[in-house]
């Protein structure tokens, strides 16, 4: 695997690359779900690119920033072993070396669901997948449906800029339980992992969105909504371990098909 820590000296090299390109971008902390994107690259281009970079212009507390795992050696290990082909680890300085004086804001889809909760979060993130596709001019990138409202929003933001580039959504990775698969989930308690589930179990109960938010808060969730929109429900809520809220979103189509088709992870995964 070939680890670049610039991006000048990425551009360098992408000048001498043929065939096609698939891109994960990630904030490290790689888990199951990582690594099945980066398979489906593998699998599905000449050229897998794998960034790690933790973006803070996307974290409306400061306090997760600050907070957020950071385990590079391991996922070093993990897109090692898994076979990624080129690996980029940018700077602040040169991702923003403009000071984050240019911004990508979307006005309407961006200020519902997670958006209304989290000032500024999908600007930041709209922002800085703008400029990683931009350097890394791949023609495919990989984003989870686990961030569903994420993925359609970079989705439409490459329509929109006519970028030249396909984003593929993969499948949301769970546990056995069901639980999604997501860095957050590290910082859950011993009991907090015992309720984590329930959010899920209840997104494919048949119960209407209002009362899936009432049993969450009587299983001891704190919610920020419950959503539905074209077939497919939302949900954000946070469970309080120690002295942490942990926020965890998730979402599911409600058509029976797709609900089963949703991959678990296997319990020996790392």
């Amino acid at each position: 695997m070939n680890i670049l820590r610039s991006a000048a000296r990425w551009r360098n090299v992408r000048r001498t690359l043929r065939g096609s390109i698939g891109f994960v971008p990630t904030m490290g902390a790689l888990h199951p779900g990582h690594l099945s994107l980066l398979e489906r690259s593998m699998n599905e281009c000449d050229i897998t690119v794998l960034s790690i970079y933790l973006n803070p212009t996307q974290f409306d507390n400061p306090a997760d920033l600050e907070c957020y795992p950071e385990t590079l050696e391991r996922d070093l290990e993990l897109a090692r072993a898994l076979g990624v082909d080129w690996l980029i680890i940018p700077d602040y300085d040169e991702i923003y070396r403009d000071g984050y004086r240019f911004q990508v804001r979307e006005r309407e889809f961006s200020k519902e669901l997670c958006g209304a909760h989290r000032e500024g979060h999908f600007t930041g993130v709209l922002t800085v997948v703008l400029k990683l596709l931009n350097l890394v001019r791949p023609e495919r990138a990989y984003f989870g449906e686990k961030d569903y409202q994420q993925y359609l929003l970079i989705r439409d933001m490459c329509d929109a800029f006519f970028l030249d580039v396909d984003i593929v959504p993969c499948t949301t990775v769970r546990e056995c339980d069901g639980l999604a698969m997501s860095s957050r989930n590290t910082y859950l308690d011993e009991r907090g992992r015992d309720r984590a589930p329930k959010l899920h179990a209840l997104l494919t109960s048949k119960l209407n969105d209002e009362h899936v938010a009432v049993e969450l808060a009587r299983a001891g969730f704190k919610v920020d909504y419950v959503m539905t929109r074209a077939a497919r429900r939302f949900a954000a809520a946070s469970l309080h371990c120690g002295h942490r809220e942990i926020r965890l979103i998730d979402n599911v189509s409600l058509t029976p098909k797709a609900i089963s088709e949703q991959p678990m992870a296997k319990q020996e995964t790392p």
